[in-house]
């Protein structure tokens, strides 16, 4: 994916105003409207353009924009690292934009606010006065496994953006403390009560939703609430079976049956030993059989000795015949 200027599709400065924004969408879309421009391309540009204005017109989106484009060109190579809209708070039901007329890049960074929005809150019409439930906000918050496993509690900082007297982009900062529940899992909501906006006319205030990521790791994976890990085997433990050591996120460890005739590549499952919830996942081990380096001598020796005592073993045709499909009754 390509990373995408919108400043340089709007010809705007990236320190330009709000109404200086909108002044240079509008001439260019006098210029390349379909209905009235003769430009080849005129289509293409209009769905550019559109698209730019979508996040430069929009406070929340162009601030978090401004800060993952810093540094960044036109047409390089990109993909948005993890957690990169955290910090950021959003409001508002998303892009107005069909998902048809959206780039993945747009799709990208933007696309899942339209999906979590909810409706927007609706009007009570009293006897004397009107009053309305204020809009839900959502961020993002990035965990560890370990965290995701355990449960935290975080004091996290959150910007939102103001305009100030001369229109010119501005952030607002506040804390929150946060406790996440053991167990969560990635894009799972955390709803804060009464941190969205103030609702109008006495109405309650909405709500702040956390949406879940978890930040890459070195060893585990998590698959909904499934924990992914890789497991090493000497081959004589995958051959003749063994019991072994697995460290969980938490730092306690499992020890695991490993049935003889283990093979390289094959899964174990754990039920119910993945993510801690009232449902827990299951935790799979994924084997990686390892063989001893014949640089050491001993190894060598060792080599040797069953490369005499098993001149019939081809590895070749054991492959084969391991990878050959079942027939009904169980033979090969």
């Amino acid at each position: 994916m390509e990373f995408k200027d919108y400043y340089k599709v709007l010809g705007s400065a990236h320190d330009a105003s709000a109404e200086d924004i909108k002044k240079a969408y509008r001439k260019l879309a006098r210029k390349y409207h379909p209905d009235v421009s003769k430009v080849p391309d005129a289509a293409e540009r209009m769905s550019e353009l559109n698209e730019a204005y979508a996040v430069l017109s929009d406070i929340e989106k162009r601030a978090a924009y401004d800060a993952i484009g810093q540094g960044r060109q036109a047409g390089e190579s990109f993909t948005p690292p993890p957690g990169w809209d955290e910090g950021f708070e959003f409001s508002g039901s998303g892009s107005t934009m069909g998902s048809g007329d959206r780039s993945a890049f747009f799709e990208e960074l933007f696309g899942r606010m339209g999906r979590q929005a909810r409706q927007p809150p609706r009007g009570e019409q009293g006897a004397d006065h009107f009053r309305a439930r204020g809009e839900d906000h959502h961020a993002s918050i990035l965990l560890d496994i370990e965290e995701a496993w355990q449960g935290v509690r975080r004091v996290i900082s959150l910007r939102s953006p103001t305009i100030d007297a001369e229109g010119h982009l501005r952030l607002v900062e506040r804390t929150l403390e946060v406790t996440i529940p053991p167990g969560v899992k990635a894009g799972q909501l955390i709803r804060l009560a009464g941190q969205g906006s103030a609702g109008f006319g006495g109405g309650a205030p909405g709500d702040l939703l956390l949406e879940v990521r978890l930040r890459p790791h070195a060893r585990f994976q998590v698959d909904g609430a499934d924990l992914i890990v890789a497991l090493p085997l000497a081959p004589w433990e995958a051959a003749l079976g063994a019991v072994v050591p697995v460290s969980l996120p938490d730092g306690r460890v499992l020890k695991v049956r490993v049935p003889a005739g283990t093979k390289n590549g094959q899964v174990i499952t754990v039920r119910g030993r993945g993510l801690p919830a009232k449902q827990p996942g299951d935790l799979d081990l994924h084997v990686g059989v390892i063989l001893p380096s014949a640089h050491d001598p001993r190894v060598r020796e060792l080599y040797e000795q069953m490369a005499n005592a098993l001149p019939d073993f081809d590895a070749r045709k054991q492959h084969v015949a391991e990878q050959a499909p079942v027939a009904k009754g169980g033979a090969r």
